[in-house]
């Protein structure tokens, strides 16, 4: 019987098993706020923009509000994702981004204090937020995230953190 050679292998190699038995894949956007690093679906995210040098302020709005920003003829309002997670505010640097996600036809910025990457994160990487020993909000927070080189992502339930449910009962 001869040998198998390298050619005769089947197409599924082993590295196609296993991630296939890490379950479904979860595409996100990883951004910087504060020392952690957090998670959106990337299919929320419609662009990421520069912090510009001035935002409009929003007379009687909650503290993480930052304001509202024109971008290209639409106004979009801008929250401060530290302070809507419960963290302390940090002054802007030059890797400061606006995310600018849409979510049930509802557009909104987000400032976060770097965009790292975009990840995918399979079902065997997630654990479940109830398991958290923080400050931070666990009602926001679906999943963590352990991927292999050994950082943690937070995992944002964006619908709970900006109750978005009640802003289109709202707006019916």
């Amino acid at each position: 019987m001869a040998a198998q050679t390298k050619k005769d292998t089947p197409v599924n190699s082993s590295k196609d098993i296993n991630v296939e038995s890490l379950g479904q894949e979860h595409i996100n956007l990883v951004f910087a706020l504060g020392k952690e690093d957090f998670g959106l679906d990337i299919n929320i995210v419609r662009e990421i923009v520069r912090v510009p040098p001035f935002i409009t302020r929003v007379p009687n709005a909650p503290n993480y509000i930052r304001g509202v920003i024109n971008l290209r003829g639409t106004i979009v309002p801008v929250f401060d994702m530290e302070l809507k997670v419960g963290m302390d505010s940090t002054a802007l640097t030059e890797e400061a981004r606006i995310v600018v996600l849409s979510v049930s036809d509802i557009m909104f910025g987000i400032i976060v204090n770097a965009v790292r990457e975009v990840r995918t994160i399979y079902d065997a990487q997630l654990e479940a937020a109830s398991k958290l020993s923080t400050t931070l909000e666990k009602r926001y927070v679906m999943w963590v995230a352990k991927p292999a080189d050994g950082r943690l992502i937070l995992l944002l339930d964006v619908s709970s953190l900006f109750d978005l449910d009640q802003i289109l009962l709202e707006g019916e």
